[in-house]
């Protein structure tokens, strides 16, 4: 182990070797949006330059669900921060299980899927996807049930 102090990258100059520190205060919420949720992104083109990946943490409301939606050709893997939540995914939202911090969550390219926080207090979750454009398709509601949730938890 070597005990040299760090050196700092304003002391190294303009080429920090590609690596990029991102603070909270430097996040983005001009990202593409899902009606029951709040993304913003903290690793991007813009904000880091990054070539493969998209980045960014959401934090969903206590007694929230999110709309219907998918990510098109993108895979997304999503790691619980806080709170305690429900994923639900298939064409009619038929599969469901819940999450807990630490968890990870994987969702394949074209699945469509909905975050659900059932909590008083907010979810935070963090979010990968292996490209730099956030891709976001929101979808309809498939049936009068998920129409009457969707229209419940997203009366602003």
């Amino acid at each position: 182990m070597s005990t040299a102090e760090p050196v700092q990258p304003e002391e190294q100059g303009k080429n920090y070797q590609g690596v990029k520190v991102i603070r909270p205060g430097q996040f983005d919420a001009n990202t593409a949006q899902t009606p029951g949720m709040q993304r913003v992104a903290a690793v991007s083109r813009e904000l880091a330059g990054s070539q493969g990946l998209w980045a960014g943490v959401t934090i969903v409301g206590p007694q929230v669900a999110s709309g219907k939606h998918h990510h098109g050709e993108l895979e997304t893997v999503i790691y619980v921060v806080s709170g305690h939540g429900r994923i639900r995914w298939g064409e009619n939202l038929e599969f469901a299980e819940d999450v807990e911090p630490g968890d990870f969550i994987y969702v394949p390219p074209f699945v469509p899927h909905q975050e659900i926080n059932p909590g008083q207090e907010p979810s935070q979750w963090v979010i990968v996807r292996n490209s730099q454009e956030p891709i976001v398709v929101n979808l309809e509601p498939v049936n009068t049930q998920q129409q009457a949730a969707n229209d419940s938890t997203h009366a602003f």
